[in-house]
């Protein structure tokens, strides 16, 4: 039975995972299957994962079908790699049905992302960027940090959410930051040193303000977040994940990041793992709200990545559409079918190696 329950318990990520990114890759395909449909395209088959058909089944027009392999899916478009005279085909409609089209995959994955990101703000509660605590002789107090002060800059980037402030504080390594507060309705510059923790944080000696959600329970000592700071910090925080996600991958393709940063499926599954193991030390409850930040983080991520202008994804195809949209008429297919099979290739190539350095860096240590 020990036995048993340690097999159980060593899957048991694997399978969280998959259903998370299964969720995450229904809602990006339903974007394209959704506006398609709308458009008067037709939809050949709706697949959720790759490889070999597990289970299919004919509705109208349409195959829905889950496969083998867990590793994404697809919203396959009649006419959309070959040129088709036909009225219902992709390729016959106008471009910016055709944007339309590519760009709700992404889009639907950020309102995903936003409604995740809403929920937990809205149960959980949230920390702002606005100080409501000084560490005696602390850096932020020698600086001239004071209670009240809302931190609204930090090397000129907007901070929008406390999150924000962490993350750049983490990538910036103790060098010393030029801070702008806003304190009673004026505009304060304030420069301060980090210092790290004995965990390894970087930090400035604050503590920041904290709002329960809408629907916990009271406590005296903490203010409850209406209805419209719940939407926005749900926003905000969203919008927190996507921009990670860009300035991550920005540094990875200028090398500037350790590859010990960089997780792939593999890794992710990790990740879920332990998000799952701390959680569910406390409560199923608190299992189920890890797991949730990572599906808003990895939704987030599906979509702004898919919109990089990277052949074979979203974002490369929309280039080539609005590209058409500016000269009137569209690029040579077999020359753009070209770009997306390098584009794929190159994907192909980069995923193994991601799956790589997650396997050395997991098993190798």
């Amino acid at each position: 039975m020990i036995y048993l329950t340690n097999i159980f318990s060593n899957i048991l990520p694997l399978i969280i995972a998959i259903i998370v990114f299964s969720i995450l890759v229904l809602v990006h395909e339903f974007g394209h299957y959704i506006v398609a449909k709308k458009s008067g395209i037709f939809v050949e088959e709706f697949a959720i994962g790759m490889g070999p058909i597990l289970v299919s089944k004919q509705f109208g027009e349409t195959l829905y079908s889950i496969r083998a392999f867990p590793l994404g899916g697809f919203c396959r478009m009649m006419g959309e790699d070959e040129d088709l005279k036909d009225e219902r085909a992709f390729n016959s409609k106008s471009v910016f049905k055709r944007i339309a089209v590519v760009a709700a995959g992404p889009i639907m994955n950020f309102v995903l992302a936003f409604i995740i990101c809403t929920g937990l703000v809205g149960t959980s509660g949230f920390a702002q960027p606005i100080v409501a605590g000084l560490e005696a002789g602390g850096n932020a107090a020698e600086a001239g940090l004071m209670i009240g002060d809302k931190i609204t800059k930090i090397n000129n980037t907007h901070i929008f959410v406390y999150e924000d402030l962490s993350l750049f504080m983490a990538q910036n390594q103790g060098e010393t930051v030029e801070l702008q507060v806003k304190r009673n309705g004026e505009k304060v510059n304030i420069t301060v040193e980090p210092y790290k923790t004995e965990d390894g944080r970087w930090i400035i000696g604050f503590n920041p303000a904290v709002k329960t959600g809408i629907f916990d329970k009271d406590y005296d000592s903490f203010d409850k977040a209406t209805i419209g700071e719940t939407i926005v910090t749900g926003f905000n925080t969203m919008f927190f994940y996507i921009r990670s996600t860009v300035e991550g991958f920005i540094r990875l393709f200028t090398f500037n990041v350790s590859m010990d940063e960089v997780a792939g499926p593999i890794g992710i599954i990790e990740v879920v793992g332990e998000s799952y193991e701390q959680g569910i030390k406390y409560s199923i409850g608190a299992a189920i709200a890890n797991i949730s930040y990572i599906a808003a983080l990895l939704s987030a991520n599906l979509g702004a990545l898919n919109l990089f202008p990277i052949p074979a994804m979203d974002g490369g195809r929309l280039v080539f559409l609005i590209i058409e949209a500016f000269r009137g008429k569209p690029i040579d297919p077999e020359k753009e079918g070209m770009v997306h099979f390098i584009g794929f290739a190159f994907l192909m190539a980069f995923m193994v190696f991601i799956a790589y350095n997650d396997i050395a860096r997991i098993f190798l240590g």
